[in-house]
């Protein structure tokens, strides 16, 4: 929420910001009292150094940096950035699209809180950042395959994570679905005999 501003100022600041941003920013919307701009994912960082610089502006904190999955888009990411100016007590959010293949440029030059978040994009997304100077998963594991915040990514996953006896050390192997993780979606009184073999049980008792 930008505090102490209503919709109409919010747009009007919007349209302010597009107006000096230089083509930048294609849309302003304003929602639950909320100001959101859509931008030029190749021009983020002029974007972000005018509202970080402007003297209407000035969001000189990131408060946070995030991806979002639509899948049914050609470009099916938002690099999603917010930002928060304590000098006017307002804050804004700053969207851009990007797909699988094309960098987003990185801001940790301008803002070197954005290294971490920029990392954990990456890692659960898979977007990139140009310019990133260490871009390397955050959260998985080395070798980890996939982005498991990507909405095509299973559930199981597609490697598992067991400590070998024999070979006394931990092995990577591809997800086995058992007998145990065999998912009949009958009820418990239904399933239980053809998963643990147990006799057929009546829920009357009988």
């Amino acid at each position: 929420m930008t505090y102490g501003l209503t919709d109409e100022a919010l747009e009007a600041l919007g349209q302010q910001i597009m107006a000096g941003s230089g083509g930048a920013v294609s849309e302003v919307s304003v929602a639950y009292n909320e100001l959101t701009l859509l931008a030029d994912a190749a021009r983020i960082l002029p974007l972000l150094t005018y509202l970080r610089d402007d003297a209407a502006c000035r969001f000189h904190q990131l408060v946070d940096l995030c991806g979002a999955d639509y899948p049914e888009r050609p470009q099916r990411f938002d690099v999603v950035y917010h930002l928060l100016s304590m000098t006017k007590n307002h804050r804004i959010r700053v969207k851009v699209r990007t797909n699988e293949t094309t960098a987003v440029p990185s801001i940790v030059s301008l803002f070197p809180a954005a290294d971490w978040f920029e990392r954990e994009a990456f890692d659960m997304f898979g977007i990139y950042f140009d310019g990133h100077p260490d871009l390397r998963r955050l959260l998985t594991d080395y070798g980890f395959q996939g982005y498991p915040l990507r909405k095509d990514f299973p559930m199981t996953g597609y490697v598992e994570v067991r400590y070998d006896d024999e070979q006394k050390r931990v092995v990577y192997e591809p997800v086995k679905i058992t007998e145990f993780r065999d998912f009949d979606f009958l009820s418990p009184w239904e399933g239980a005999q053809g998963a643990y073999g147990l006799p057929n049980a009546d829920p009357k008792g009988g």
